[in-house]
């Protein structure tokens, strides 16, 4: 199937392949080898179902333009587009507080890519801070196996600094372990991110 995005350009994911140590580690730490995302639409069914949030991904609008019927009973989407540029992954209320986070995988070991955000995605964000939303990315670093929150406002303040003759194109590894809060796994739920957000709260 052939997705594009508003502007027309098309739409290619980058799945991250994983090496076998990454996912044996997933596998021990609870992850079971899911993706990041599952990993969260796991925990968020756990907080659900315990009173404690509720958090959901934000389904993404999509125009369907070409659909193939191989047989009477089954349709088959060969192109679609983006409706309008989609802003973050998750949103949700959480002791009464209204939260949206984004969530991002990397493969990188030292430092993290900020063209893995979208500046309309930074915008929305940016927006959130102002009603008073509590704003954050998840990020994973799949190589080492290491997961991370990262406020909004740290995030926005790398972005806003790409254009400068200082600023950089990542946030290096080093600036996550100072600012931003780790994220171990568990049980139940799989990822506790809600224990680091009472740390924003």
């Amino acid at each position: 199937m052939t997705i594009h995005y508003p502007n027309g350009t098309q739409y290619r994911p980058q799945p991250v392949n994983q090496p076998e140590h990454a996912k044996s580690a997933l596998v021990k730490h609870g992850g079971r080898g899911m993706t990041l995302e599952q990993e969260i639409n796991e925990s968020n069914q756990y907080y659900l179902a315990h009173d404690i949030a509720v958090i959901h991904k934000k389904p993404t609008p999509i125009q369907i333009v070409k659909v193939d019927y191989p047989k009477r009973s089954a349709a088959v989407i060969r192109e679609a587009y983006f409706r309008r540029p989609s802003t973050t992954d998750y949103n949700g209320i959480y002791r009464g507080r209204y939260i949206d986070f984004d969530a991002k995988e990397t493969k990188e070991k030292t430092r993290f890519p900020l063209d893995n955000f979208h500046q309309h995605q930074v915008e929305h964000m940016r927006s959130c801070l102002k009603q008073g939303g509590i704003c954050f990315g998840l990020i994973k670093f799949v190589t080492l196996d290491q997961l991370y929150l990262l406020k909004a406002t740290d995030l926005i303040n790398y972005w806003d600094a790409q254009g400068s003759a200082k600023g950089r194109k990542s946030i290096p590894l080093t600036a996550f372990q100072t600012l931003a809060i780790p994220i171990k796994y568990s049980l139940n739920p799989t990822i506790a991110y809600l224990d680091a957000v009472d740390q924003l709260i």
